[in-house]
């Protein structure tokens, strides 16, 4: 046992003299990144093989668990120009404010490790990422490819489909999703079919080719009818007792799920977490989901690595970016933290497309995210100010509708609050 005890403390010195670098002539460089990220990335048990491979280099991952907060100090240091971290994730609905910025960012394009190729990506992932100027600004992590999910038990008590290919006829366009509303409203006698009118409609319009601004950074809510229709869409929705008025992630939409307030809910990839972690074991097996998403494919989340032009070590930060954003390491992440990859290769793995999740009476989750994430068309230009346009001036109208203000007043209303926000 002895004899057993010395081996290992001596294999346990040699590995750290290997991770320290050890000491006299030819000892690397002794080198220190921050990695800046917000929730869980999956990375932790990643980035110690990642230094025992780099001897001499260290990383310190700093985590703040709430992606609000993490975001506005990110903002403020840019601002600033004090304080940032050698690689910075960036979720999808602030990258905007980001990629406006792009001029306090390395180019990974051009600093990066020369075998990472846009084909690494799926081609909207990796366009997303990409300022006007055409300058790389971040390295895709995961994304929220969108699916629905739905209580077949509530669909089977008012006797509409829950078989996959009924299912998938019933949420092929936002039209046919919002007649079945209808049906299943007047069925239950009042029940809600949908959780919050937010989230179907910023889903609604994350999927048109033209959002809430342009690629001048105009407002466009005035002249593009597409959004206007996905309003009135909405808004006559919730006339008919669709929306629960719920708020999604917040107390009362957490109590939904538990309680089968409503039957239906918008879906990407990292929300059958949160669905299974709320609604609880009571619900398990009583929640299914169908690989088709109305009027086609969409996105909601993810995130992107970056390298901030302030870091003293651009190129060994660009190297680890691309490392953690390489298929394998974000396989690791997906069955770590859930965090579905964005890139190609990933989606022929079996660890992906073998993945069951049983809370969802054994759907092939992987298969699904997989299907719907393909269906994505070219990402939507996100101008600054695009995710405050939702977050406060969108978001608290549709909630004054489900409360019985006036749609058509309100969309006024909403005119006005978006230049105020974007001038």
């Amino acid at each position: 046992m002895r004899q057993i005890r010395r081996r290992l403390a001596v294999a346990l010195a040699v590995v750290l003299l290997v991770l320290t670098g050890g000491c006299g002539p030819g000892t690397p460089e002794q080198i220190t990144l921050t990695l800046a990220t917000f929730g869980q990335f999956g990375y932790d048990d990643l980035i110690p093989g990642y230094e025992f491979t780099h001897p001499g280099l260290t990383i310190n991952q700093v985590r703040t668990e709430q992606g609000g907060p993490y975001h506005q100090d990110l903002l403020a240091k840019l601002q600033s120009g004090q304080g940032l971290a050698d690689v910075q994730a960036v979720e999808e609905g602030h990258l905007s404010d980001v990629l406006a910025q792009s001029g306090k960012f390395a180019d990974l394009a051009k600093i990066g490790p020369p075998d990472v190729k846009p084909g690494r990506w799926l081609e909207w992932k990796y366009e997303a990422g990409r300022s006007k100027d055409g300058k790389l600004v971040g390295y895709g992590t995961d994304i929220g490819p969108l699916a629905m999910c739905y209580r077949k038990d509530l669909l089977d008590a008012v006797g509409l489909p829950t078989d996959p290919g009924s299912v998938k006829t019933m949420f092929a366009t936002w039209e046919s999703y919002f007649q079945a509303g209808e049906r299943y409203v007047r069925r239950s006698h009042g029940k809600a079919w949908f959780d919050s009118a937010a989230q179907n409609f910023n889903a609604m319009v994350n999927q048109l080719p033209v959002g809430y601004l342009d690629r001048q950074d105009h407002p466009t809510l005035e002249t593009n009818t597409a959004v206007r229709t996905a309003w009135d869409q909405v808004a006559t929705a919730v006339k008919q007792g669709q929306s629960a008025g719920l708020t999604a992630f917040a107390d009362d939409g957490n109590n939904g799920l538990r309680t089968g307030a409503f039957a239906t809910k918008v879906c990407p990839s990292w929300m059958l977490g949160a669905i299974e972690q709320q609604a609880g074991v009571g619900n398990a097996g009583k929640w299914a989901i169908t690989d088709a998403f109305p009027d086609g494919g969409g996105n909601w989340g993810g995130s992107y690595l970056t390298v901030p032009d302030s870091s003293p070590h651009q190129r060994e930060a660009a190297a680890l970016a691309a490392w953690l954003t390489a298929p394998e390491q974000q396989l690791h992440a997906f069955r770590v933290s859930g965090n579905f990859p964005s890139q190609v290769d990933a989606f022929t793995s079996p660890d992906l497309l073998s993945e069951m999740n049983s809370y969802f009476g054994g759907a092939l989750s992987g298969q699904v995210f997989a299907a719907q994430a393909r269906k994505v068309g070219k990402p939507q230009y996100k101008g600054p100010g695009d995710g405050k346009i939702q977050e406060t001036v969108i978001a608290p109208a549709l909630k004054a509708v489900e409360h019985g203000a006036d749609a058509a007043a309100v969309w006024q209303q909403v005119l006005i609050g978006v230049h105020r926000v974007v001038p």
